[in-house]
């Protein structure tokens, strides 16, 4: 598997997640009591601040200063090279929404993408900042699952792009692909959910219910865990994984 030598983590490895909010301290407010996260005073990019585990960085929310932009959790996946990785997308029938671009600080190159069937995910060459600093544990990213109308294709498109991670020896898996209408109304359009690892799935809903979010699907069991989708109190979804 082609690593990242600056993070470790593997092509096609999901490294990280980020929330673009209208509201970065009501987001704070919120994921710092549904899961116990602190957050840095000094961030390292203007309008973004970092959730940390036990210190340990697990997650970016940014502002997003054009309110046409959606209120989404974006999930990255590691690549050393994000300019060549644009080009097997594009040429695999992919979009390249955000072309690959140094962020502030020598942090690293960040790009955003499509899939064939539109569903956006970014990519990371890590610099300065490797990437999660914990996971798959309590509080932090444990799984992205796609939710695709042509799981074929998507299967097809990514199989390719990422063989290694998903395939390889020593693969983890951390990435599923799911008809949309296993979860969600026909008409839901293609898109990654990233997915939080909790305790508890249902106490999880009721204190996402409690800080102002709502459940978006309720409790069900999923081959990978039990699994609660959620919108936080400004419309971000994202989903609550109980191993």
């Amino acid at each position: 598997m082609a690593e990242n030598s600056a993070s470790g983590f593997g092509e096609g490895v999901p490294c990280w997640a980020d929330a673009q909010l209208p509201d970065v301290a009501a987001g704070k407010r919120f994921y710092g009591e549904l899961f116990g996260w602190t957050f840095d005073e000094d961030a390292p990019v203007l309008g973004t601040v970092w959730g940390r585990q036990d210190g340990a960085p697990v997650a970016a929310l940014s502002h997003k200063s054009d309110g046409r932009m959606p209120t989404v959790w974006t999930v990255y996946f590691a690549t050393p090279d994000a300019e060549a990785l644009s080009r097997r997308i594009l040429a695999a029938g992919g979009q390249v929404v955000t072309a690959p671009l140094p962020t502030e600080g020598g942090l690293g190159t960040a790009a955003l993408v499509t899939d064939p069937e539109g569903a956006v995910f970014g990519l990371w060459q890590a610099g300065g900042h490797p990437g999660f600093g914990r996971r798959d544990e309590p509080g932090t990213f444990a799984w992205v699952q796609l939710y695709a109308r042509n799981t074929e294709m998507a299967n097809a498109f990514y199989g390719a792009l990422f063989h290694d991670a998903l395939f390889g020896p020593g693969a983890v898996p951390e990435f599923g692909r799911a008809p949309v209408s296993d979860a969600f109304p026909a008409e839901m359009p293609p898109h990654l959910l990233v997915h939080f690892r909790v305790d508890d799935c249902d106490t999880a809903t009721e204190d996402v219910r409690r800080l102002g979010g709502r459940v978006q699907v309720p409790a069900f069991d999923a081959s990978y865990g039990r699994v609660a989708v959620v919108v936080d109190n400004q419309g971000a979804s994202f989903a609550l994984l109980q191993r």
